[in-house]
C-alpha cells in the first residue's frame, strides 16, 4: 500500500468509525450472532493474492460488525466501563502508524519520555506522593503478576539468582480477599506460589477485607512454619466495587514486613476526584498499585498504569541488558524494558497523552461525577420500589440489584434473576452482567459508557422492571 492509498482508505476508515459512533444507539447492544456464525462467513484458507481494500472495509460492515457487542453504546451496563475517547483512538492510531518500538531509550527517546511525563501527570491527578514512579503495562493482570514476582523476590532475598522457590526452606503465602479479581489468583499461580498457599481473607458486611482476619491468618501461617509474603487489597472489587480498608491493611503488612499491592484497576480513576480519595486512605503505605486508565478514565484498551514506591525491587527482577541494547546514555535515562515482562513496548503513552490533553482534568472529573450521580439515582429508585433490593453499598458507578418477587426463593430466585437478565441482553435493548453475591445471583448495572446520560439510566431501569415482571409471570 502506498502512502497515497493509505491516505484515501484511512479517510474512509475514519469516516466509517465516526458513522459507527454516531449510529450506535440504533444498534442492538449485545451481538445477536450464534457460535460459528462469523467463522462460516470467512474462508478457511488465506488468499493467494492481495485483495482490494474496499472489500476488506466492506467485510467490516457485513461480517465483523454484527459479531460485536457494543461497549461504547449508551445502554452498555455490563462488566465495567471500557471506554474509547475518540481523542485516544487518534492517539492509538498515531502510535500504530508510527510503528516504533521502545526497546531502549535510544531506540525512540519519545516513547520513554512521553510515558514518564503522562504517568507522572496521572500520579498528580490521583493525589499520590512524589515517591511513586509509574510505568504503562498492558493490563492489570500483568501489573499484578509483576507485583507478586517483585514481592516474592524481596521476601526471599532474590532467590531467582540462586535456586528459585524450589530452594526455599518454607513455602510463601499470599493473602487476598474472597472478592478480589480472578487475575490475582492467576498471578499468584503464575508467580509460582501454588494454590495451596493462597489465603482468602474473610470479609465484612460491606464485602471488604477485614484487617483483623488478615492478622489472624498471618499469625497462623507463621506458627505453622509458612512464610507470609504479600497482600493484595482491592479498591473497587469487580462484583460489588467493595473498598478494602487500605490503612488498616497497611498497618498489618508494615508490622510483618509484607508487600502490599493495591488493585485499583477500575476505581483508581475515581481518585482524580478529591472527594473519592477516602476510598484509598492509607495508600502511601502500599508498595505498588495499578490503575487501568483504559477503563473508566476513557483511554482505549490497553493502558494499565503500574506504580511502585521503590523501583529497585522491580528493576532488579525485570532487568535485562543484552549487548545489542547497550548505549552510551544508559546511565542517564530510564530503561522501561526493566519495568515489566516484555522487552519491546508499544507507544501506549500517546493515547493517554491525547486523552488528558483533549479532555483536561476538569472534563474527566465532570464525566466521572456524572456517572456516580446516575448510579446514586438508580440506587434510590431501586430501594424505593417494592420487591427490589440494592445488595451492596454504591460507592462508585455500579449498582448491584435483585428483583425478589413474593414467595420466590432459593434456586427459583436464581433462575428468575438469570432469566430476566438474559431476556434483556438477548433483546439488544441493554447489556447487563449477572454475578454471584452471598451464594445467590444478582445483576450488576455498571454505569460509565461515554455516551450514557441520565435518560439512558432511566430507560434501562424501566427495561429492567418490565423484563423482571414478564419473567415472573406464569407461562
Amino acid at each position: 500500500m502506498t502512502p497515497e492509498e493509505f491516505r484515501r482508505f484511512g479517510h474512509q476508515l475514519i469516516d466509517w468509525l465516526a458513522d459507527y459512533h454516531t449510529g450506535l444507539k440504533q444498534r442492538p447492544v449485545m451481538s445477536p450472532v450464534q457460535p460459528g456464525d462469523i467463522k462460516k462467513q470467512l474462508p478457511a484458507a488465506p488468499p493467494d493474492h492481495g485483495e482490494p481494500m474496499d472489500a476488506m472495509l466492506g467485510d467490516l460492515e457485513r461480517i465483523v460488525l454484527p459479531g460485536l457487542s457494543h461497549w461504547q453504546h449508551p445502554h452498555f451496563f455490563g462488566y465495567f466501563p471500557s471506554n474509547a475517547e475518540l481523542a485516544g483512538v487518534l492517539g492509538d492510531f498515531a502510535s500504530t502508524g508510527l510503528g516504533v518500538l521502545g526497546l531502549a531509550w535510544q531506540s525512540s527517546p519519545a516513547v520513554t519520555e512521553v510515558e514518564e511525563v503522562v504517568t507522572d501527570w496521572v500520579r498528580r491527578m490521583v493525589g499520590l506522593g512524589e515517591d511513586w514512579s509509574g510505568v504503562i503495562q498492558d493490563t492489570a493482570s500483568s501489573s499484578t503478576l509483576v507485583a507478586l514476582i517483585s514481592a516474592r523476590e524481596r521476601t526471599t532475598g532474590y532467590a531467582l539468582s540462586r535456586g528459585g522457590l524450589q530452594a526455599e526452606a518454607a513455602p510463601l503465602a499470599i493473602y487476598v480477599s474472597a472478592h478480589s479479581h480472578s487475575s490475582v489468583d492467576k498471578a499468584a499461580l503464575l508467580a509460582g506460589f501454588g494454590r495451596a498457599n493462597l489465603r482468602l481473607v474473610p470479609i465484612d458486611d460491606a464485602y471488604a477485607m477485614r484487617p483483623d482476619a488478615l492478622e489472624a491468618l498471618i499469625r497462623e501461617d507463621l506458627a505453622a512454619g509458612i512464610r507470609p509474603c504479600a497482600v493484595v487489597a482491592t479498591v473497587g472489587t469487580t462484583a460489588t466495587t467493595a473498598i478494602d480498608p487500605i490503612r488498616g491493611i497497611a498497618d498489618v503488612t508494615r508490622r510483618h514486613g509484607l508487600w502490599l499491592h493495591v488493585d485499583a484497576a477500575m476505581a483508581g480513576s475515581a481518585m482524580i476526584l478529591p472527594e473519592c480519595r477516602w476510598m484509598w486512605d492509607g495508600i502511601e503505605g502500599a508498595d505498588s498499585l495499578v490503575i487501568n486508565t483504559h477503563k473508566w478514565l476513557g483511554v482505549p484498551f490497553d493502558c494499565s498504569l503500574y506504580y511502585v514506591r521503590d523501583p529497585e525491587h522491580l528493576i532488579r527482577v525485570m532487568s535485562t541488558n543484552p549487548s545489542f541494547l547497550q548505549t552510551s546514555v544508559d546511565g542517564q535515562v530510564k530503561s522501561l524494558r526493566d519495568w515489566g515482562i516484555p522487552l519491546g513496548r508499544r507507544f501506549r503513552a500517546l493515547k493517554l497523552w491525547f486523552v488528558i490533553r483533549e479532555q483536561g482534568v476538569a472534563g474527566l472529573q465532570a464525566r466521572l461525577r456524572r456517572d456516580m450521580a446516575n448510579a446514586a439515582w438508580l440506587a434510590d429508585k431501586v430501594s424505593a420500589t417494592p420487591g427490589w433490593r440494592v445488595l451492596a453499598p454504591v460507592h462508585l458507578q455500579t449498582v448491584c440489584l435483585r428483583h425478589e418477587p413474593a414467595g420466590v426463593t432459593g434456586d427459583a430466585l436464581d433462575r428468575h434473576t438469570l432469566g430476566w437478565a438474559e431476556r434483556i441482553n438477548r433483546s439488544g435493548a441493554a447489556y447487563l452482567t449477572p454475578a454471584v453475591i452471598d451464594g445467590r445471583w444478582m445483576v450488576r448495572v455498571s454505569i460509565g459508557a461515554l455516551a450514557t446520560e441520565a435518560e439512558h439510566v432511566a430507560t434501562v431501569w424501566e427495561t429492567i422492571r418490565q423484563a423482571a415482571e414478564a419473567e415472573a409471570r406464569p407461562g
